[in-house]
């Protein structure tokens, strides 16, 4: 049921007339036209003569008449450089073009004209230039994307969809693997705005601990900066203190902060490209960690420091996660928990793998057949995380009780190079001293 009221003759004639026309557009070309050009190119290699659909994806309701905030899908804003909300509902077609080239042509929905009757420009609440504001036209978004536009009406023609054919979805994920210099430099970017709001956090935990709800007031602190840098966050924060930390994927956020427990935060900026970045740190609400605190963390830095030692090009994607699994069960072993290093006990305490791919999801390239991620082989210009964890859950008879219950994770960016890898989340301190320090110095000039 729709709440308006009928538009008068009189009104709609007014409506349509007396607007100033719209100057002109500059030069409106995306710095990644040219890249995502090359990777329409890389895509229509591997499926000759089949007409492939990307779509942007739909608009999704949250409430009754209120959509969610639009992202468009990761495959679509890789090839065509298009990132932005109004992207809603648009559809880039591969057409065969010849037996071993495509035609891509871009279906957008076009933008209703003022004069000429349309009142869509101020009626429409989902897409009305007057509700949700002003969206390239067919001729800008050509200009700016180098794509051939076509207006959206409904006869996008069939073809194998992205968002439900296995086989494209695999490869659109494989051909994301390596990033590119211009990709790299936006993870950089997002791991920089993401540093400045772990730093935005530090400042504001006097305030997080007197509030009822102290992990929701760090969620919020963290937002604040991911909208104003970015897209707004590239997942959900977790901010998770005490025992809460032993969850993996906390997202409720409403515990109270005690000056007691740590807060392990894990968060990261979107950029509006659509980079994110995902760093975590595991952080001593007082300041200084307990020596038993300290005894846990210790052991989940040893472990990251053997994961990111083992990264270099031509060695398994795995070979991270085993290097750190191993000091993680040598280190239980030695405090007694486990009889042995050897087999996978250790996993009742680290409960998941310990890193992923990064780029433009959290979870980047996750339809990528295994052959060529989870047991493929690293590669110049792949980014990914690494991430080992402790989660020593409250109730758990196996641990001594002044372990139980905490939660620890250490997770940082880091770029594949010829040689190694390069740490791009290396600003924020990793040591529990440097994080003593660094959690000084904030909260001192606050």
């Amino acid at each position: 049921m729709s709440h308006d009221l009928p538009v008068s003759d009189e009104l709609a004639a007014s409506m349509a007339r007396g607007w100033t026309p719209a100057p002109p557009p500059g030069d409106l070309r995306l710095p990644v036209a040219d890249a995502a050009a090359a990777r329409r190119e890389r895509l229509s290699a591997r499926f000759p003569g089949e007409r492939l659909l990307i779509p942007a994806g739909d608009l999704k309701v949250r409430s009754n008449d209120c959509d969610f905030r639009f992202r468009p899908h990761s495959a679509y804003a890789w090839l065509t450089g298009l990132t932005g909300e109004d992207q809603a509902g648009h559809v880039l077609v591969l057409e065969p073009d010849g037996p071993h080239r495509h035609q891509a042509v871009l279906y957008v929905r076009p933008r209703p004209p003022r004069v000429g009757g349309s009142s869509a420009f101020y009626r429409d609440r989902r897409h009305g230039e007057f509700w949700v504001g002003r969206r390239p036209d067919l001729a800008e978004t050509e200009r700016m994307t180098g794509l051939a536009c076509a207006a959206l009406d409904g006869s996008v023609p069939p073809g194998r969809d992205a968002s439900v054919d296995g086989e494209l979805a695999s490869v659109l994920s494989e051909l994301r693997l390596i990033k590119d210099a211009w990709e790299v430099d936006q993870l950089q970017r997002a791991v920089d705005h993401t540093t400045a709001g772990f730093e935005d956090v530090v400042r504001a935990l006097p305030h997080a601990l007197a509030h009822p709800r102290g992990e929701r007031w760090i969620e919020g602190v963290f937002g604040l900066r991911a909208r104003a840098e970015g897209n707004g966050t590239g997942y959900e924060t977790i901010a998770a203190s005490g025992a809460h930390a032993c969850v993996l994927h906390w997202i409720r956020n409403d515990g109270r902060l005690n000056p007691r427990d740590l807060l392990l935060l894990d968060a990261g900026v979107e950029t509006d490209t659509l980079y994110t970045a995902d760093i975590t740190r595991t952080l001593p609400l007082s300041g200084r960690f307990s020596p038993v605190q300290r005894q846990v963390y210790d052991l989940v830095l040893a472990a990251q420091d053997a994961g990111i030692a083992a990264l270099e090009p031509g060695a398994s994607f795995r070979d991270f996660h085993r290097a750190g699994m191993r000091v993680i069960a040598e280190g239980l072993t030695d405090w007694g928990i486990l009889p042995t290093p050897d087999g996978d006990l250790h996993r009742r305490y680290t409960l998941c793998s310990s890193g992923h791919m990064l780029g433009l999801d959290v979870h980047d390239c996750a339809q990528a057949r295994a052959d060529t991620y989870l047991d493929g082989i690293l590669e110049e210009g792949q980014v990914l995380t690494v991430e080992p964890g402790l989660y020593l859950q409250p109730d758990d008879e196996t641990l001594p009780p002044e372990l139980r219950g905490i939660g620890v994770r250490i997770e940082d960016d880091l770029v594949i190079t010829a040689d190694g890898a390069r740490l791009m989340s290396g600003a924020l301190p990793r040591t529990a001293d440097g994080i003593e320090a660094w959690m000084g110095e904030l909260l001192e000039g606050r």
